[in-house]
């Protein structure tokens, strides 16, 4: 039951003490699906439509892996076939399904919700990118980006859509960020985070036939075309895709062990691809958010990152290298402290090829610093590369989102640009009214970075990318003066 509007909720009288406007940088919209179905009846034709439905749809109204459902659990352990998402949205709180669905209630309640503007997610349409056909990929991404676009419409001032966009080529990215930044008019994007493509020769040794291409470090594909795009066009490219039943995340049984880390392992694949691949040295205009994973993975990943730099960088690999052993004194360890196990193995000729572990394969002299493309020229470099083209979206309850916004617990002290996140919407959020007070109470940060957390960071990150992003919002002014000061 919704509170009296004589009551303000927790989160509006949060919202009334400060100073500054709360941004939401990822909400969530349930997508009304026979609308889209529609839209891509227009775009593709019936029998796409029925396709689609056959291939993707259950009867209650959400993507699934239907062959899941339809086969026997035998079946599903000797194919297996992951565990899919099942009850992911809210059901009892009946007030808060009706706001996820319909962008006019949640504008409504936004003042409840006490949040002053907010960028909203597809749920379903997240795994529209990741469809294998080509023909119905595109379709469906056009459909839900064109519903979207008119769902939000008059809404402009205080909510914006993101726009999904699929990775398979350069060139079908392109073709759709131009579409729906030019011909919609949107201003956020959501790409899919990696493409799953086949193996072209039969996988040997039982591995996987297929492998994640992450569009940086060894792509199928040059997207650097695209990455110019984003610049051209104004975008700070968000992704929200997941690894979801792939990967070591494919239990038969169940869902909570795929979706335990699932965000945080995409995320990090493709962190490191666009950090050693050069993406982020080659566009330093260019940021990139990563959402609803928390701050854990990225220091984690930014942690070994400089600590396996500073062993095997261009200069320091060197002195590994085996030429620089000193054969004669190895030798003579070997034989005063190896003992008859070892010594039976040196011979006369001492040939270190027969002992295990000395022999080496040799390398290509061009090859031996695989930190190039990023280059890495001392580790304060990393802050530029990494923290600074990295934001990270963390929700309300998360503990850990302190950590990563302390200079002191991060290295090279220079903290991640966290970014808050409602998931509004979703199976996580019990109460909408209680998320930005749940932010405020349990956080543990302090007033100015409790500022960066929920509006500056946001900010500086669209509107960096695109001055106008917040014209004609409700948090025009203070995104103007935040940006003025700066």
């Amino acid at each position: 039951m919704a509170a009296s509007a004589k009551t303000p909720s927790g989160s509006a009288r949060v919202r009334e003490r400060l100073d500054h406007p709360v941004i939401d940088a990822d909400a969530h919209v349930v997508e009304f699906m026979p609308a889209i179905l529609d839209r891509m009846r227009d775009l593709g034709g019936a029998h796409l439509v029925r396709d689609f439905q056959t291939r993707y749809f259950a009867d209650e109204g959400g993507p699934v892996r239907l062959d899941w459902y339809r086969l026997s659990p035998e079946q599903r352990r000797d194919r297996r076939v992951a565990r899919p998402g099942w009850w992911g949205l809210p059901a009892r709180n009946t007030l808060d399904r009706a706001t996820a669905l319909l962008p006019g209630l949640l504008y409504e309640r936004l003042d409840e919700l006490g949040v002053d503007f907010s960028i909203v997610y597809p749920t379903v349409g997240l795994e529209f990118p990741h469809v294998g056909d080509e023909a119905m990929r595109r379709c469906v991404c056009r459909a839900v980006n064109t519903y979207h676009a008119e769902a939000f419409a008059a809404f402009a001032d205080r909510l914006t859509p993101a726009a999904v966009i699929p990775m398979h080529t350069p060139e079908e990215a392109i073709e759709e960020l131009e579409y729906v930044v030019k011909g919609l008019g949107l201003r956020v994007v959501t790409l899919a985070s990696f493409v799953e493509r086949p193996v072209k020769l039969p996988p040997a040794n039982g591995r996987e036939p297929y492998w994640y291409d992450a569009f940086g470090l060894d792509s199928e594909y040059d997207y650097d075309p695209l990455w110019s795009k984003c610049v051209e066009l104004g975008v700070a490219p968000t992704v929200h895709s997941s690894f979801h039943g792939r990967g070591t995340r494919r239990s038969i049984s169940n869902y909570m062990f795929n979706h335990l880390g699932m965000f945080s392992a995409a995320h990090e694949h493709l962190a490191k691809s666009l950090f050693m691949g050069g993406v982020t040295r080659r566009y330093p205009a260019l940021r990139f958010a990563f959402l609803e994973a928390g701050v854990l993975w990225a220091l984690s990943l930014l942690n070994d990152t400089l600590c396996y730099w500073r062993k095997r960088n261009g200069k320091e690999i060197h002195r590994l290298d085996p030429k620089e052993l000193d054969v004669p004194r190895l030798v003579d360890s070997f034989r005063r402290y190896g003992g008859p196990l070892v010594e039976k193995y040196l011979g006369d000729t001492a040939d270190l090829t027969s002992i295990a572990g000395l022999g080496a394969n040799e390398e290509d002299p061009d090859t031996l610093d695989e930190w190039s493309a990023c280059g890495i020229e001392r580790a304060e470099d990393l802050r530029d590369l990494f923290v600074e083209r990295f934001y990270l979206g963390c929700e309300a309850d998360d503990p850990t989102t302190p950590i990563g916004m302390d200079p002191a617990r991060v290295p090279l002290g220079e903290p991640f640009r966290a970014l808050f996140s409602s998931d509004f919407g979703h199976w996580d959020v019990e109460d909408m009214r209680e998320v930005v007070e749940e932010a405020h109470e349990e956080s543990g940060l302090d007033p100015g970075r409790f500022r960066d957390f929920v509006f500056a960071n946001v900010a500086r990150l669209h509107a960096g990318a695109n001055p106008d992003f917040f014209r004609g919002t409700r948090v025009e002014s203070a995104v103007h003066e935040l940006l003025r000061a700066r």
